[in-house]
């Protein structure tokens, strides 16, 4: 099997398992030789070459096969050297040491591969991140531990995986000797499972308390499975105690993952909470004129006309992935057709990104702005408490979600704490009434509508 063909079965690889699996598991790969219908590939570590053979291992044969290759198995073997990437691509390469030494070999760590791209060079930040953009850097430096662990929390491409991958380089660039380790909290609960299956949980154990920093991505993962919950409270707890830095991320802050154990909460509260907000109108368009700056290299000569940056930014607000592919897709459509990248064609060539990405509030998005407003704490907007700093924003909060979602009365108040739809009336009575007797009042919901119809 030729290198184009393998280039052509990685390019259906990523069309059938997605973007984000490609560039995590297939792009490492290094295929090797064909021989007696076995294909070899060199992985980065073992726990790699486990984690491809089950989980994609069925689909790599049947493209193998669809372009022409007989095969019966695959089998995968460490490669002596960090493998070069599946096809030559920024992505799948690493970023070489400022001192010309090589980040540190993976072989004996558990850790997933990371992604050339997210470094902190390549992090474009903003009001929304800078606190999280500002403690990465922190963490990054290698120097006394500050703040364990560092949480980072947000919603789905606000760059909390970019982050820590950042953190990660950074960290092996600057001390090559320190055993970093990232991996999500799935891959953290798969090594377990596996180490309870062939009976080597000391060997699990040794591995992961002997890291200098371990990064765990998606934390909410673990919630509801009680005994890897159980043995990562006793990884973090070891890791603490010899002053081991740690850096987890969530979609949601530490109180707010259901099923997670109150322990567990309590000892991720205790460092650093940093709150990813989701981007706005500034950041995001530094975002795109970041990428077209990158995309100009690869499509010299293409112009984009005056405004279309602009409007993308406007236009699709709720996502930085669904952003980048929009002008991704831009981009490859554009050369193909030969055109200018213009508003017209961008509103015909993203028809459907942009109906699917039109503005859509959320009841949680509600009480995260309405909280911040009033600087209270989110836990407080849906708990117990009946005091007039608390009873009034969220009363404002249950007024806006009846005014900006479809959501019913009922459906309102459960979200606010499992409240009664009656309770949901009379707070949308009382701001009714207030907004037009009390000019505080109405500029609060005037500017708060404004910020989350934005």
């Amino acid at each position: 099997m030729t290198d184009d063909t393998w280039g052509r079965i990685c390019d259906d690889l990523e069309r059938t398992i997605g973007k984000n699996n490609f560039v995590t598991w297939i792009a490492p790969l290094e295929f090797r030789a064909l021989e007696n219908g076995v294909a070899r590939f060199g992985v980065p570590t073992n726990f790699v070459g486990e984690w491809v053979n089950r989980n994609f291992g069925d689909k790599i044969i049947e493209q193998l096969t669809r372009n022409g290759v007989a095969v019966d198995r695959l089998e995968f073997a460490v490669s002596a050297t960090k493998p070069a990437a599946a096809r030559a691509a920024p992505r799948a390469a690493a970023p070489a040491s400022a001192s010309g030494t090589a980040p540190q070999a993976e072989n004996d760590l558990p850790g997933a591969p990371l992604d050339a791209r997210f470094t902190f060079d390549t992090f474009v930040t903003g009001k929304p991140n800078e606190l999280a953009h500002a403690a990465a850097r922190r963490v990054a430096e290698g120097g006394n531990v500050t703040f364990n662990p560092l949480f980072l929390y947000g919603g789905v491409g606000l760059g909390k995986t970019h982050l820590m991958h950042a953190i990660a380089w950074d960290l092996r660039e600057r001390a090559p000797e320190k055993r970093v380790v990232y991996l999500s909290a799935e891959q953290f609960m798969y090594r377990f499972v596996q180490a309870l299956r062939e009976r080597d949980m000391m060997g699990f154990k040794s591995l992961f308390r002997s890291v200098d920093v371990l990064m765990v991505d998606d934390v909410q993962f673990i919630a509801g499975k009680d005994s890897t919950q159980e043995e990562f409270f006793h990884t973090f707890n070891a890791l603490v105690d010899q002053n081991k830095q740690i850096v987890i991320s969530a979609d949601r802050a530490p109180g707010e993952i259901k099923d997670l154990e109150d322990r567990i909460k309590s000892r991720l509260q205790c460092g650093l909470v940093v709150d990813l907000h989701p981007t706005d109108y500034e950041l995001r368009l530094g975002i795109l004129q970041q990428k077209v700056d990158l995309y100009r290299q690869q499509y010299p000569g293409l112009v984009i006309a005056d405004g279309v940056l602009e409007f993308l930014a406007h236009r699709i607000s709720t996502n930085v992935r669904v952003l980048e592919g929009a002008l991704t897709r831009l981009f490859a459509f554009a050369s193909l057709v030969g055109k200018e990248i213009s508003l017209e064609l961008a509103q015909d060539c993203l028809a459907d990104i942009l109906r699917a990405t039109d503005r859509k509030v959320t009841i949680e998005e509600i009480q995260r702005k309405v909280s911040e407003h009033f600087n209270m704490r989110l836990a407080d907007m849906v708990g117990p408490k009946r005091h007039r700093t608390i009873a009034r924003p969220r009363q404002i909060a249950m007024w806006l979600a009846k005014q900006l979602t479809q959501r019913s009365l009922p459906e309102i108040g459960r979200r606010f704490g499992g409240r009664d739809h009656t309770t949901v009336m009379h707070a949308v009575r009382r701001i009714d009434d207030l907004r037009t007797s009390d000019p505080q009042i109405a500029e609060d919901l005037e500017l708060l509508r404004r910020m989350l119809e934005a």
